[in-house]
């Protein structure tokens, strides 16, 4: 079981859910969270240096059993890329999943996700 994270882009959430939804993933769980990467925006006020403004984005947290981390991860990178080599797309990262449990029957492991 893995867990994937992905920080896409606010405007491609539609088309990323509506994606995986297609390729029989249903389970998502979606946070609205800020930050930057790359696409520092460095401003300069009075000839000192500002911080980068945060930039809205999207958190999409996936639990999958290992058979559809490949599928999923594909599914997210076609459906949040804008064009060819946009920054600030965003990125996944895959974590092991220790166990899962499913609170309403105890159900634990992959048949819980």
């Amino acid at each position: 079981m893995k867990l994937i994270t992905a920080i896409i882009q606010e405007d491609k959430l539609d088309t990323v859910r509506e994606a995986l939804i297609q390729s029989d993933i249903t389970r998502i769980s979606v946070s609205r969270i800020s930050g930057h990467g790359r696409q520092e925006d460095i401003d300069i006020y009075r000839g000192r240096k500002i911080a980068p403004n945060l930039i809205p984005k999207i958190r999409i947290e996936i639990a999958v059993n290992d058979n559809f981390v490949d599928t999923a991860i594909d599914t997210i990178v076609e459906s949040a890329r804008h064009g060819s080599g946009e920054v600030g797309d965003g990125k996944i990262f895959v974590s092991p999943l220790e166990e899962c449990v499913r609170i309403r029957t105890g159900e634990r492991g992959g048949t819980a996700i």
